[in-house]
């Protein structure tokens, strides 16, 4: 249990068990609420004044609403034998109009009719259904309002959402079946009546530089508003203290880091470095070059590298982190590389090793001087392998070891880790990469990889504590891909010309890659095993094609992918799991399938693994719901450019920052509950300005709260490290 410095910290991270009891607790887990903090941070998605009503015509089939509306009509339809009576109501904003059915015995339907003609008003909680093409809702959770605003109706009610009989505004909050919007008001009510009002959790001095209300004043203003203004400046006051949190945990890391000493790892001369750069069939960037003496530079500091370099998908980053690996070798330390898949880490292993040739056969009869050795060591490896990689790796012997999360394992040791390279460190929780560095007697040097393109607001966010590089001119000699939306819906025969093309790509001995978003079929569509078979039987009969998936052993992945690379099948049908590191440069074209369910970002993901070789790239996003003018927007933008970092800004656009960052993206929940890095960047910036004001007035973090907070945004992180454990 955290040992929180103030009073503040202590009440908010009170469960919200102790508060509530455990049945409602349980039903607020839905919601992500756990804490009482985490309760008052989940703020009402708008306010309704008194008087008004909401726009009927902005409801639509599926949702789940609350809406307040008059009530224009009722009519009691008595039910014959055995059939239960109902009550037909009609709603309406003036305008337009809302159907709304409750069934049952005949006392229930003219009870509900008595209580619906009390009010001028209600508020009408409940999902948007269907009936003979008119939207309606079938017994919504409602209280009706008098002339005045006041509710009226059972007791029960008016205690339930006495907040609203006390205010002009009437909060309308994110809701679940279960817990109604008045009900997680009163949820709020009494989450707020525990609050002791106890000091503010930071020093005047932040609350001067930012502008802020007290604490408990913003709770109160977002929860009981007597005006929208004082909503907006409590839930300013919440965004910053998420965005203060965050940047003032980064400040401290950053400030961590310069006091750590690191092994010098300077560039020698005739090493294996200059021997890889000898080798390298082809011209290094002028940006992999300029990057490169970055990491160099870096390396031979006494302090610890603390680098991200992303890059344009097939920008060279592997090859930039290689020839950093290569100089830290040189210099008489190991390196890990950490990977977040099996097919990635053995795709690494491969491409590494074909890089370096004899090089890599450290310890090997025959191999140059100076050579050394390159393992890898992944968690479905056989015992033996296992044990001889750890041995290898413990030794010394291995001065790279490629991996997946088996590289944490506290069995794993090195002999002098110098460097540590993190490939899609959004793939990890930000504790991972402190547990591989800990395995080091002095600080390793750390460069994070990532083939997303990140815009500054997320990168300031999330990867605050690290220096930033980025790559985007391509290689010499990478291909143009053409990207074509194929509209399976109305254009079937478009689909069968797809399934032609690679045909005829096959016929000019090249090969493709399908993409499917799921393993098996369902009612949300094909998976990849039956399309596969599908294809075999049909318009790709006689053609080799494979099929590659997260759920087979990790010998048939690693056998299927080495067949694909060799040129022995001609098709890959596979899931995600190709999405970053996969080289085939012989794959020429891709067929995404049902690409609605992909992510700009994804999507440019998947595409780069074609175009890589002699040859231009194809690809084909078929989709059936080209229809949605939001899902044909995402295609189009896809299909108009290979700029990645244009498409990373329009993905965070239309996904927003809790999918780009969490589980659409990269399977983990976003850490952010209040703030939108898209529309709130400037509140980012102010806090992180005031967060290394505050490292520089208190460097060694005596101020209560902010140990809390530090605490805190770290429990969290962890709480993210577990979940993709």
């Amino acid at each position: 249990m955290a040992q929180w410095q103030t009073q503040a910290f202590r009440e908010l991270h009170t469960p919200v068990a102790d508060v509530l009891g455990a049945r409602t607790a349980k039903d607020l887990e839905k919601l992500r609420i756990r804490t009482v903090g985490d309760l008052l941070r989940h703020l009402p998605r708008r306010y309704l004044s008194g008087t008004e009503l909401t726009d009927l015509a902005t409801i639509e089939q599926g949702e789940h609403v609350a809406v307040m509306a008059k009530v224009s009509r009722t009519q009691v339809v008595h039910g014959g034998r055995n059939r239960p009576s109902r009550l037909e109501v009609t709603l309406t904003d003036g305008q337009g109009y809302l159907a709304v059915t409750f069934f049952g015995r005949e006392h229930l339907v003219e009870y509900w009719q008595r209580e619906l003609g009390k009010g001028v008003r209600g508020i009408f909680v409940g999902k948007v259904g269907q009936f003979r093409d008119q939207l309606q809702l079938t017994h919504p959770e409602f209280v009706m309002l008098d002339a005045a605003g006041a509710i009226v109706g059972s007791s029960e009610k008016k205690q339930l959402i006495a907040t609203m009989s006390r205010t002009a505004l009437v909060g309308m909050y994110p809701a679940t079946a279960k817990l109604p919007t008045w009900k997680v008001a009163e949820c709020c009510r009494l989450a707020l009546a525990t609050l002791s009002g106890a000091d503010d959790p930071w020093p005047d001095w932040v609350l001067d530089a930012a502008d802020l209300m007290p604490l408990a004043d913003a709770f109160a203003a977002v929860h009981q508003p007597r005006s929208l203004a004082e909503a907006e400046a409590g839930a300013h006051r919440l965004r910053f203290d998420e965005a203060f949190a965050t940047q003032l945990t980064m400040a401290y890391r950053r400030a961590d880091a310069s006091t750590h000493t690191a092994v010098r790892r300077p560039v020698r001369a005739g090493g294996l470095l200059d021997a890889l750069d000898a080798r390298l069939p082809f011209a290094l960037t002028d940006g992999q070059r300029a990057v490169g003496d970055t990491l160099f530079a870096e390396l031979d500091r006494p302090r610890p590298m603390q680098r991200l370099l992303q890059g344009e998908v097939g920008s060279g980053k592997t090859v930039v982190a290689l020839r950093a690996m290569l100089a830290v070798v040189d210099a008489g330390g190991q390196c890990a590389l950490l990977a977040p898949t099996e097919v990635l880490a053995q795709q690494h292993y491969a491409t590494i090793r074909a890089l370096m040739g004899d090089l890599a056969g450290g310890g090997l009869l025959g191999a140059p001087e100076g050579s050394t050795d390159v393992v890898l060591l992944t968690g479905s490896m056989p015992a033996a392998a296992r044990r001889e990689a750890l041995l290898r790796a413990a030794s010394g012997e291995a001065g790279i070891v490629v991996g997946t999360h088996a590289l944490l394992n506290e069995k794993v040791q090195f002999a002098d880790l110098g460097f540590v390279v993190i490939d899609e460190q959004h793939r990890f929780g930000v504790e991972q990469r402190g547990v591989l560095t800990d395995k080091a007697s002095a600080r390793p040097h750390v460069l994070v990889l990532t083939a997303t393109p990140i815009p500054r607001s997320v990168a300031m966010t999330i990867f605050g504590d690290l220096d930033i590089s980025t790559l985007a001119e391509l290689p010499a000699g990478r291909q143009v891909i053409g990207t074509v939306v194929v509209d399976a819906a109305r254009r079937p025969a478009w689909v069968e010309r797809a399934w032609q093309r690679v045909a005829e790509e096959v016929a000019q001995h090249r090969q493709a890659f399908v993409v499917v978003p799921r393993i098996n079929s369902s009612d949300e569509g094909t998976g990849v095993v039956d399309l596969a078979d599908q294809l075999r039987a049909g318009p790709l009969a006689g053609v080799r094609v494979g099929v590659l998936h997260g759920q087979l052993a990790a010998d048939a992945k690693e056998s299927t992918m080495a067949a694909f690379a060799a040129g022995e099948l001609d098709v890959l049908v596979a899931t995600t799991v190709i999405e970053v590191g996969v080289d085939v440069p012989n794959a020429t074209m891709m067929v995404i399938w049902d690409a609605e369910r992909f992510g700009i970002s994804q999507l440019h993901q998947l595409r780069g693994r074609i175009g890589r070789g002699e040859h231009p790239g194809v690809c084909l996003l078929v989709s059936s719901a080209v229809e949605n003018d939001t899902i044909r927007e995402r295609l189009d933008a896809v299909a108009a450019t290979n700029d990645g970092f244009e498409l990373a800004e329009l993905d965070l656009i239309q996904r927003r920052e809790g999918d780009v960052l969490g589980a659409e993206q990269s399977g983990a929940r976003s850490s952010l509950r209040l703030l939108s890095v898209l529309e709130h960047a400037d509140v980012i910036a102010q806090a992180k300005t005031i967060a290394g004001r505050a490292v520089e007035r208190d460097p060694g973090r005596t101020t209560p709260g902010f140990v809390d907070a530090v605490l805190a945004t770290e429990q969290l992180m962890s709480g993210d490290f577990l979940e993709l454990s």
